[in-house]
């Protein structure tokens, strides 16, 4: 991207939505602008699961907002990320697909290990690049990440189910602070933290960040108490737990420095703070100025280009780990990329979406790790449960469709082929991987896929007599699209 670009992120988080605006200078983004609206979905999901429509209507408000401010932007200067309350949402997908519309970007909802892979980007962009080991911790309204990293790279990153909207609305239901609840809010926590010590312990760092959330709500609250800047002690958080508990209602509570928006969720943040503290020995936390929104305008930068996108990355040391046939997987990549730009979807950027038909041809055999038999079924499984940074859950969810499509009848995937770029990303990767059923490069001279007016795959003069069984695949595969919205045709010379 040329200096001057503006970039976006949005971040749909459990408590907050925040709209992050930066201007590229050099490698470096500098803010232009920043939004913050509390939305507060994280405590609106019911015991189903299900997020009420009051909380879906507050969203698609908010997001409205920042979608008139975002007129005018390209979808490459824009990504919208959702995290653990949309995570859960059983009924996430109505409320995305309003919400998508309304912003007028893509929303991904991405996974715990992602989130916390995106906040530690965030966190160390804003750093001085120097050699210690850091630990980076942010609990969110549903959530709590934790990583380490040197540098701007990340090793270890985990995510919790434990938050500052969930632990009050456990733990301080009304509002009440007592020693009782606060005691048992901080044995909860650690007790889900606990596996935690052997991964992060303090054996494992140097220097330990908080991210956003309740670190940035607890330090400014210190802040304007006098505390040393920018730094949380365990003996500022005993202080400021005395202020909670001779306050004893969050009504009550009267404090320099504390928020509106964070008053109802405080409680449970702070409790959550010193679990963490007391199980990790943490003596200072320094408050880290980078967050999820910085790490995800610096992965635009990532993502434009094939080299630099950590899921081409991922891709790789999949194929490495499941042991699949690289000169294979890359035979089947070039033919569908081939096959994809003869007729390509609508009003689409063909090379994102040929990126992306590579991923699915470079790990459509992983599934063979597990069995042969049945290896789509086996791969597709893969893809829905491992861990894939860069990758979005919905990024995920569509390489595993892909794969799981890539042969036997298509009744399993026939709900997504009402998906134009689906459909021919699989008509793709299907004909490919019959005309490289011999796994050696097949003859396309002369073979064209074409779509007007119907969609048709001719074949040269003498290809069938001198490729009878890809011709015979051919034909049964014609078949297999006759009842979809794409019916295919073969036309032999």
């Amino acid at each position: 991207m040329q200096n001057g670009t503006h970039l976006a992120a949005v971040d749909l988080g459990s408590n907050s939505f925040r709209l992050e605006i930066g201007r590229l200078d050099h490698g470096l983004i500098q803010r232009t602008e920043y939004i913050k609206e509390t939305v507060r979905q994280g405590a609106s999901l019911d015991a189903n699961g299900h997020l009420n429509e009051q909380a879906m209507e507050r969203g698609w408000e908010c997001l409205a907002r920042f979608g008139e401010r975002l007129a005018g932007f390209d979808k490459t200067q824009v990504r919208a990320v959702a995290t653990q309350t949309l995570r859960e949402a059983r009924n996430r997908d109505v409320f995305l697909k309003r919400a998508t519309k309304i912003l007028g970007f893509q929303i991904d909802v991405i996974p715990g290990r992602e989130e916390a892979r995106l906040i530690y980007q965030g966190v160390a962009r804003m750093l001085p690049q120097t050699p210690e080991r850091r630990l980076v911790i942010d609990i969110g309204g549903r959530s709590t990440e934790m990583v380490l990293g040197q540098g701007l790279q990340a090793h270890t990153m985990e995510s919790w189910q434990v938050g500052s909207v969930t632990w009050s609305m456990q733990f301080f239901p009304q509002g009440l602070f007592t020693a009782a609840n606060f005691k048992a809010a901080e044995i909860a926590a650690q007790a889900v933290l606990e596996e935690a010590f052997e991964a992060f312990g303090p054996s494992h760092w140097d220097t330990a960040y908080g991210s956003s959330g309740t670190v940035g709500a607890v330090s400014d609250v210190l802040d304007a108490a006098g505390w040393p800047a920018g730094q949380i002690s365990l003996q500022s958080l005993d202080w400021l737990l005395e202020r909670l508990l001779k306050a004893q209602s969050m009504d009550r509570l009267k404090i320099e420095g504390l928020r509106d928006d964070r008053r109802a969720v405080v409680g449970g943040g702070v409790s959550v703070l010193r679990a963490i503290f007391n199980l990790l020995d943490i003596k200072t936390l320094h408050v880290a100025q980078g967050a999820l929104r910085h790490g995800v305008l610096y992965d635009l930068l990532d993502r434009e280009h094939g080299a630099t996108d950590l899921r081409g990355r991922t891709i790789e040391r999949l194929t490495h780990r499941f042991g699949v046939d690289v000169a294979q997987a890359g035979r089947v990549s070039r033919i569908a990329q081939r096959l994809l730009a003869m007729t390509p979807p609508s009003n689409e950027d063909l090379p994102r979406l040929q990126r992306k038909l590579d991923w699915a041809a470079r790990v459509h055999e992983i599934g063979s790790h597990i069995s042969h038999q049945d290896q789509h079924k086996h791969g597709a499984y893969i893809l829905e449960h491992v861990d894939a940074p860069g990758f979005a859950l919905e990024e995920l969810q569509r390489l595993s469709l892909l794969v799981l499509g890539q042969r036997g009848k298509l009744r399993k995937i026939e709900l997504h082929l009402d998906n134009e770029v689906f459909a021919r990303q699989l008509l793709a990767l299907r004909l490919a991987l019959i005309l490289a059923h011999a796994r050696r490069e097949p003859n396309l001279t002369g073979l064209v896929l074409s779509d007007k007016p119907a969609l048709t795959l001719s074949l040269p003069t003498g290809w069938v007599e001198r490729y009878p069984q890809s011709a015979h695949l051919l034909r049964e595969e014609a078949l297999a699209w006759q009842k979809t919205d794409f019916p295919l045709s073969v036309l032999e010379g």
